[in-house]
């Protein structure tokens, strides 16, 4: 993807944003992002040919994009693990100047032909924050630790566009209940591993989260389904 065509992305949902408000991420959206942008229409097609919906998707990395910058520069060696977790979701909510564009995301990634879009957008987030703070997993735990936190992402979205607390204090200790909850169950197994009546039944699918392989990397989104070698 050239520099050129990144930036005439950027654009445009620099421009529709100020629309989405009011129109959503909607085709409607899109044509007043093309027209304020003043960029040639053909193009703006070859850079988002779903409309809105791809809009959508390019506002939802950026803000990935900007969550990394602001990891990078920040040092979290002094925090526990489920600690930096807990930080790189709070950064990446505090992308977001405006509720709005999210909760319309939120809408349109519910409807049925575009739920997979907004799953594989979550997963991409959930993969970026762990590659971020050094996940080495290559077997059944890459997928565990980025479901597992899909659902923690997820769900502290949700409470955020509600919270109404100040700073969104209500929301960073909601998602330190959700992290702690994931935390307590992790112990759980790895206490049931050692336990000696309940070893046996973890066995099978300790196994198979052994065989799994984590996906091929790729450049142009989370990973593919060609095992790592």
């Amino acid at each position: 993807m050239t520099q050129g065509f990144m930036d005439a992305k950027a654009q445009l949902v620099e421009a529709a944003c100020l629309h989405v408000p009011f129109d959503g991420w909607s085709e409607a959206t899109f044509d007043a992002a093309v027209a304020d942008s003043g960029l040639d229409p053909v193009m703006a097609r070859a850079i988002c040919p779903r409309g809105g919906v791809d809009l959508a998707l390019a506002y939802h990395l950026a803000g990935d994009q900007k969550m990394l910058g602001r990891l990078a520069d920040t040092d979290l060696s002094a925090l526990r693990y489920s600690e930096r977790i807990a930080a790189a979701v709070r950064f990446r909510l505090e992308t977001i100047e405006d509720k709005e564009l999210v909760r319309r995301g939120t809408t349109l990634f519910a409807l049925p032909t575009y739920a997979a879009d907004g799953a594989k957008a979550i997963w991409g987030t959930c993969d970026a924050i762990w590659e971020a703070l050094g996940d080495t997993s290559r077997d059944g735990n890459w997928y565990s630790k980025r479901a597992t936190l899909a659902g923690v992402y997820s769900s502290t979205v949700l409470y955020w566009l509600g919270d109404d607390s100040p700073d969104h204090a209500a929301t960073w200790e909601f998602l330190d209940r959700r992290i702690e909850n994931v935390m307590a169950f992790e112990k759980f197994k790895a206490q049931a591993r050692e336990n000696p009546l309940l070893k046996p039944l973890m066995a099978g699918p300790a196994f198979l989260m052994e065989r799994l392989k984590a996906p091929e990397r790729r450049s142009d989104m989370p990973g593919s389904f060609g095992a790592r070698r």
